[in-house]
């Protein structure tokens, strides 16, 4: 049977917000909830396809992935859909939360993943430009290593919950149906430690402060973002742990500006240099360079060197240095300099009359040839 289009399954225009889309699975969820309609495959199958609709619609990449190319641009997309209504409450939790007021308790023995963590980081502009080690020091809520996580004290052995015999459920009235919710004896795991862990506290989970050598890349810049692959918060039920984001801000340089790769240097000159033409050392993340600055340079022009910038994020490229020469006007001239000057100018100002002289000559030539 062919997939119908997600937009008509949760009854939403193409053009619909995130808002609109999560209120309107949320009404299906409603609606055809397993707990809802026991025994009804149909309400189950709805069930299962408003939740494949939500899961990409609610996300901007498989949305866009998904107006292009439809369902087959779904596949090998990371994509698979919902095998059953467990997988459903695993991934959906705070949804049904927010629909019955509590989680489901179908969801709550699942091993689930741990929260990621963020940390901020300030790097300075050299290290953001040649990459660095740093050591951060992160509090995490990782599994207790004297009870390896199950909250039993070394030794002890964890009993089955007497109230809800182990299920690690409870059926509740919810107005016209039933519905199970995690038991609020063992907290839905179906046992209870009666000889709990003096390091967790029967928790199975300690707070700490994790240690860890982080490498930052060439060319990072503000907002660049590196993702520690299990280095966030304990999992849930013995689930895998949470990633780590280390978010980077780069301090300002003194030196440089920056424009994505490119870096950029103001400089100043004399005027005599910008008008003979002269040679400059210019500073660079590196050693200095030499650079020609030609007869007749203006200030304000600009000079590129190029893959003397920043690198470009795991690539041997680099960007360009764009060198920005001012020319100085001098002050506190001598009299001598003074009267070079005047001079200077005095030649500069005989040009334009020798040349209006050269044309009335020539005109008086020709009227007096003819």
């Amino acid at each position: 049977m062919s997939k119908r289009c997600y937009y008509e399954v949760l009854e939403v225009s193409r053009d619909a917000q995130e808002g609109e889309i999560k209120r309107a699975y949320r009404k299906k969820a409603f609606e055809f909830h397993p707990d809802r309609n026991p025994g009804d495959e149909e309400a189950e199958s709805k069930f299962k396809e408003a939740a494949e609709a939500y899961e990409v619609l609610r996300d901007p990449e498989k949305r866009s992935r998904y107006d292009r190319f439809g369902h087959e641009g779904m596949n090998g997309g990371g994509f698979g859909g919902f095998q059953s209504s467990e997988d459903i409450f695993g991934a959906f939790g705070d949804i049904f939360g927010d629909i019955f007021g509590f989680g489901s308790a179908r969801s709550a023995n699942r091993m689930q993943a741990g929260s990621d963590l963020r940390y901020n980081l300030t790097v300075s502009f050299r290290d953001a430009a040649k990459g660095a080690e740093v050591e951060l020091d992160i509090p995490v809520t990782d599994t207790c290593d004297a009870c390896g996580g199950s909250g039993a004290a070394p030794g002890s052995t964890p009993e089955t919950c007497s109230r809800c015999g182990g299920r690690g459920s409870i059926e509740q009235t919810q107005g016209f149906f039933r519905i199970s919710v995690p038991c609020p004896t063992c907290n839905g795991k179906g046992r209870v430690n009666t000889d709990p862990c003096r390091e967790c506290r029967g928790s199975g989970y300690v707070r700490k402060q994790k240690n860890l050598n982080v490498r930052i890349p060439a060319g990072v810049d503000n907002g660049s973002r590196l993702r520690l692959r299990g280095e966030g918060e304990a999992g849930i039920n013995g689930g895998p742990h949470g990633d780590l984001y280390v978010v980077i801000t780069v301090e300002p340089d003194k030196v440089f500006r920056r424009q994505g790769q490119d870096l950029i240097l103001s400089t100043e000159i004399t005027f005599v240099q910008a008008a003979l033409g002269h040679k400059i050392e210019i500073p660079t993340l590196d050693e200095p360079v030499e650079m020609d600055i030609p007869k007749g340079t203006q200030s304000g022009e600009v000079f590129q060197l190029r893959g003397l910038g920043m690198p470009y994020l795991g690539s041997n490229h680099k960007g360009d240095l764009l060198v920005e020469v001012k020319v100085t006007t001098p002050t506190g001239l001598s009299s001598r300099q003074e009267e070079l000057l005047r001079e200077f100018e005095a030649l500069d100002e005989e040009k334009p009359i020798k040349k209006v002289k050269k044309f009335f000559k020539k005109a008086k030539d020709k009227v007096m040839g003819e």
